[in-house]
């Protein structure tokens, strides 16, 4: 720990008065040990600040007219479509914000297209391959099935959506809502954990 100057001020006075050579030599030793324990320290705390700012430090990439395909295997498999995206990536974070109207087309093998969602606003974690959607989320299936959400999560890897919102759900045969949502996005295997019956959709 580094001397108040007022200490040192008194230590020098006191070496000065006695006028003793070793006092003086044991006083500058002391010193620069201090010193150079302490500049060892501030060493250590700066490779800590420059951790801590690399962890923090964002490197961002903007578009705008987003259209933006993921494929698999050499196929396309989603395709987005935005007005604005932001792409944040850190040591922690990679995601990508995209602003609406967002459009997103899930596509079968052969090409055509099995599922249509739209949103007001998404969110691409990358890392995950995790869509979450928020606002006015409307899913839409070749086979005439429809969901209605405010917010929807799509784990891409594992075809599977969820909400822990109200969701409203349409077939050719039937229509029933509910809180909580958990299925696939062809809306053929869903489960809805608080249903509330029936409703009229027109």
């Amino acid at each position: 720990m580094l001397l108040s100057f007022r200490d040192w001020v008194m230590q020098v006075t006191a070496i000065s008065a006695q006028s003793d050579t070793l006092s003086i030599l044991l006083i500058s030793i002391l010193v620069v040990t201090t010193v150079s324990s302490c500049t060892e320290l501030s060493q250590e705390q700066a490779q800590k600040v420059n951790d801590a700012l690399k962890d923090s430090l964002t490197s961002t990439t903007e578009t705008w007219g987003v259209d933006m395909e993921i494929t698999e295997d050499g196929f396309k498999k989603v395709r987005v479509l935005g007005s604005y995206a932001a792409t944040y990536n850190t040591k922690k974070l990679n995601e990508t914000r995209i602003k609406g109207p967002v459009t997103i087309y899930v596509y079968k093998t052969g090409g055509a297209i099995e599922t249509t969602v739209y949103s007001d606003r998404a969110i691409y974690k990358a890392k995950e391959a995790i869509f979450e959607l928020y606002g006015n989320v409307r899913v839409n299936t070749s086979d005439n099935r429809h969901l209605k959400s405010e917010y929807l999560k799509w784990k891409q890897g594992e075809d599977l959506i969820s909400t822990p919102k109200f969701v409203i759900i349409t077939t050719p045969s039937d229509s029933i809502a509910g809180t909580g949502f958990e299925g696939t996005t062809k809306l053929t295997n869903y489960t809805i954990k608080e249903p509330k019956g029936r409703v009229i959709v027109n």
